[in-house]
């Protein structure tokens, strides 16, 4: 803890200094969109003004906390999505997705570095999701590093930079919330778990069922490293196959899941779910003899939910 706490201290010197640069006066008279107006956040401002957010941000009676997006790291989820760069995405994106995903980079309150280090494993956003606050989880050990609702990581790389109206951290990644983008998209932004699911679904043509808006699906998400160790030399039909085996055509959050029963899949073939032992949250049987293990749940979706498994579940592929 105390060595975490010094590198914050080391790094909010440097946010100092940022907060200062491009305005001649103090934080006192700066507010959040003020001083990321004169620290270059294009991208962040640009969102901020489509969805509406300027004001609220630039409110001088309120006390945030803005984990504030780099251009760099606007324009990596742009290019996750398919979009050329920062500035189309913001075109494209409807302004009530935009104030959705902003909201969830705000919390409440000011909480300085030290506080959110002392705060503990979750944090309250001013998003909501289903009546209730969306939440960001902070791992602390080393610096503060963001999971979103994606799982995908953000790390803070500058604490602290401060203003008349609260605090912004500058973190690397834009954090992803619950209910706004679809199943693809919630697997695009994380590459580093579903890089190869995401290929196999557009070199199967699927990336359009499973982007439907009107859908309400269950996928359960085999990792990048599930994915090295299943078999290979699969035709595309076969893929297809494969793949919808993943998928039930309604959701089914992890509460409401079935165990012990046959469910039957978009492939026409059954699955079975029973509860694990802990620490194992749930295993999957397929048609072979070595069950997947269900590692994460209740990645919500606009369009339905999704459950990590460390298995490609294999259906009967006939001949």
């Amino acid at each position: 803890m105390k060595r975490t706490f010094l590198k914050f201290l080391g790094a909010a010197a440097l946010a100092a200094g940022v907060s200062a640069c491009g305005g001649g006066d103090d934080d006192e008279n700066r507010t959040i969109v003020d001083v990321a107006r004169n620290n270059n956040f294009t991208a962040l401002l640009a969102a901020a003004d489509k969805a509406g957010l300027v004001g609220a941000l630039n409110d001088r009676d309120a006390r945030l906390t803005v984990f504030a997006p780099t251009d760099a790291a606007f324009g990596e989820l742009a290019t996750q999505l398919g979009f050329a760069n920062a500035a189309a995405m913001v075109t494209a994106l409807p302004a009530s997705a935009l104030a959705s995903i902003l909201s969830y980079h705000v919390l409440p309150s000011q909480e300085l570095a030290a506080a959110l280090i002392a705060g503990g494993p979750t944090q309250a956003t001013i998003y909501s999701f289903e009546s209730a606050p969306a939440t960001l989880t902070l791992d602390t050990t080393g610096g503060v590093v963001i999971t979103d609702a994606a799982l995908a990581q953000a790390t803070v790389t500058m604490p602290d930079v401060g203003a008349s109206n609260g605090v912004i951290h500058v973190i690397d990644k834009v954090l992803v919330p619950p209910g706004v983008l679809n199943v693809v998209q919630m697997a695009q932004v994380n590459p580093a778990v579903f890089s190869s699911l995401v290929g196999a679904v557009v070199a199967t043509g699927l990336d359009g069922a499973l982007s439907d808006a009107n859908a309400t699906l269950t996928v359960f998400a085999p990792t990048n490293d599930a994915f090295a160790g299943a078999p290979g030399g699969l035709t595309t039909q076969q893929l297809t196959t494969v793949l919808t085996y993943h998928v039930l055509s309604t959701q089914v959050l992890s509460t409401a899941i079935p165990f012990g029963q046959p469910v039957t899949t978009l492939a026409n073939q059954d699955i079975t779910i029973e509860v694990g032992t802990a620490p194992v949250i749930a295993t999957i049987t397929d048609t072979t003899a070595t069950p997947a293990e269900i590692q994460a749940v209740d990645v919500r979706a606009s369009n339905g939910v999704i459950h990590v498994i460390d298995k490609v579940l294999i259906p009967s592929l006939g001949t």
